[in-house]
């Protein structure tokens, strides 16, 4: 059976076509502070600025593979779980062409952070409280609206840290180092005995039996996460 020809304006020649990207935000905790992965841009425009990693998406190539791929090529990284955030499209975004970027995150263990490359054209940046990126104690403004790629990204994480938390910290982790990424994500204290309490109860957690090591007083218990269903 044929395919109806094309209605008209529903040809696809009849439309400009926007270019896609894909940016990826990196997130891991160290020293008790949110950081994210950022490369330096070694061509126009914003040359010599800090940048997510991103690219351009093949045509024959999804979206999540896109994303992988910029990893493996910009940041040295490979066999890192990517998740859709949000799709970016402001129109005067990118001063080349129209182009709309899907943002992806990957949050990252401690182990796994400490193996990420780091030299003069990429590093582990700050993520203040504020919303500020800093490199080396200095705050930065970003290449393109990457300030407000990170911005969303946390705000994301915030609202589901209680589930998310668990790809922040060690497969066996204390209740404090638990607390620590929570606070870090959130920018805000938290009161410790509620906080416990409140992860205990939600039945997400196993102790181990185990103690964490190199502390000669009160070694804290290590837990596991336990996922629902």
């Amino acid at each position: 059976m044929e395919e109806p020809s094309l209605l008209t304006g529903d040809d696809p020649a009849a439309y400009a076509r926007p270019s896609i990207t894909v940016d990826c935000v990196l997130l891991g905790v160290a020293g008790g502070c949110p950081c994210v992965l950022l490369t330096r841009r070694t061509r126009p425009p914003f040359v010599g600025r800090w940048a997510l990693p991103g690219g351009f998406v093949a045509i024959d190539e999804s979206l999540e593979a896109a994303a992988v791929r910029v990893l493996g090529q910009k940041a040295g990284l490979a066999d890192i779980a990517v998740e859709q955030v949000h799709a970016f499209g402001t129109i005067n975004r990118d001063p080349r062409m129209r182009i709309i970027a899907i943002a992806h995150r990957a949050l990252l263990t401690p182990a796994r952070l400490a193996t990420v490359p780091r030299h003069a054209d990429q590093c582990l940046a700050t993520i203040g409280a504020d919303g500020s990126i800093t490199v080396d104690g200095g705050a930065v403004m970003l290449a393109f609206d990457h300030d407000d790629i990170i911005a969303m990204t946390i705000a994301k994480l915030r609202r589901t840290i209680d589930d998310d938390a668990f790809a922040l910290v060690p497969e066996h982790f204390t209740l404090r180092e638990l607390q620590v990424v929570h606070e870090a994500v959130l920018g805000r204290p938290l009161n410790k005995p509620a906080f416990r309490r409140r992860m205990l109860e939600r039945g997400a957690l196993r102790a181990t039996g185990a103690f964490e090591a190199g502390r000669a007083f009160r070694p804290a218990e290590l837990y596991v996460h336990v996922p629902k269903g």
